[in-house]
């Protein structure tokens, strides 16, 4: 059958096309990235559409398609579904996306959906992106509804393996799976790094801290929603490896992905109670700091009303006189006063006493 190859049955053959090893194949409008048809590990075609790789399929024994698409159309994921009976739910979930990271097995067909995650330093965030694989007896299919993870390198280093690519679509998925959950090193990084400065920020009196950290909380919140499932991906794919006669170097694989995935998940769950403990001291922080501001008003305050005490309390004591002088100071004709040899003593002896009286009033009250 090998003789009767034709090159325009198979697409471009790979010596035929020339990408660079170092940079991603670019995407098609119709959502295809890369196509590409192996046997025993090796790529021997690269169609340019979905209708030539189907093609080649047919005319090869053994072999298998590995059909790489990002956010692809109805019409793409359709036709895919139609050639590789693709379950429906399957489908549906993919073309939707917005997921939770799961497997599904309908029949000979595995679906998975992995969320993989990118630490943006520009930012101090990060970005989660979706990404579905369908794989069957001959055939996987990835379909990313983001920019990462980039699997342009998984399907190099797989090519650069034949003889582990050799081993079918299982070896696909477990470096897909490798490449995921190494991507979430970086994140781990960043988001530790992010609570180093919140913790500074925070023992520094940041008036924005309580926002970054609700923010950073959220952050953490869907990194654990995008790995913590994960784990059970990883052990229903361990708890298969007998029933589908795994191969030993495809499990041993997967148990590094998963103490790797551990590692995260265990450090991620560090993080969220880090965050709590830092919002518990900050909230300490603030209300310490909202008492000794109350504390500052209040002894100001007294002051206040003591200085208010003092002035009132003169102000009284100079009143009583000015209010017996304006009295003796009408100059009515008929006020016996008057005439009297010792008004005027009679006068200034009632402003001293009635002075010295409310001086001696307002001292026992703590007002002089």
């Amino acid at each position: 059958m090998a003789d009767n190859r034709s090159s325009e049955g198979f697409g471009r053959r790979l010596d035929e096309h020339a990408i660079d090893a170092g940079a991603a194949e670019p995407e098609r409008p119709d959502g295809l990235v890369d196509s590409g048809v192996y046997v025993g590990g090796v790529r021997l075609a690269s169609p340019v559409s979905l209708a030539d790789t189907y093609r080649c399929l047919q005319q090869l024994d053994d072999a298998m398609a590995w059909i790489g698409l990002r956010r692809p159309g109805r019409e793409q994921i359709a036709s895919l579904a139609a050639e590789f009976q693709l379950p429906d739910l399957a489908v549906e979930d993919a073309i939707n996306a917005h997921q939770r990271p799961k497997l599904e097995r309908y029949g000979d067909t595995l679906f998975v959906v992995l969320r993989a995650a990118r630490y943006l330093d520009e930012r101090d965030a990060v970005e989660f992106a979706e990404l579905h694989l369908f794989l069957g007896p001959g055939f996987v299919i990835t379909v990313r509804h983001g920019g990462t993870p980039d699997l342009a390198g998984v399907r190099r280093r797989l090519e650069a393996e034949p003889e582990v690519l050799a081993l079918g679509p299982e070896a696909v998925l477990y470096a897909v799976l490798d490449r995921v959950v190494d991507g979430y090193a970086p994140v781990v990084a960043g988001l530790e790094n992010d609570i180093d400065e919140i913790e500074t920020g925070v023992f520094g009196g940041d008036p924005n801290a309580s926002r970054r950290i609700y923010e950073l909380s959220r952050e953490v919140i869907q990194f654990q929603r995008a790995a913590r499932p994960l784990l059970k991906v990883v052990d229903a794919l361990a708890h298969g490896f007998d029933r589908y006669g795994t191969d030993e170097e495809l499990r041993r694989r997967l148990r590094d992905v998963a103490d790797h995935l551990t590692q995260v998940v265990e450090r991620v769950d560090g993080f969220r109670h880090l965050l709590q403990n830092i919002l518990t001291v900050n909230a300490t922080l603030v209300s310490q700091a909202q008492n000794e501001e109350m504390r500052s008003l209040t002894a100001a305050s007294f002051e206040q009303n003591e200085e208010i005490k003092r002035v009132s309390a003169w102000a009284a004591i100079l009143f009583a006189p000015t209010l017996i002088g304006t009295v003796y100071g009408m100059n009515f004709t008929h006020m016996p006063e008057l005439d009297w040899r010792f008004g005027y003593l009679f006068a200034v002896a009632l402003m001293l006493a009635v002075c010295a009286a409310l001086y001696l009033l307002f001292k026992r009250r703590g007002w002089l």
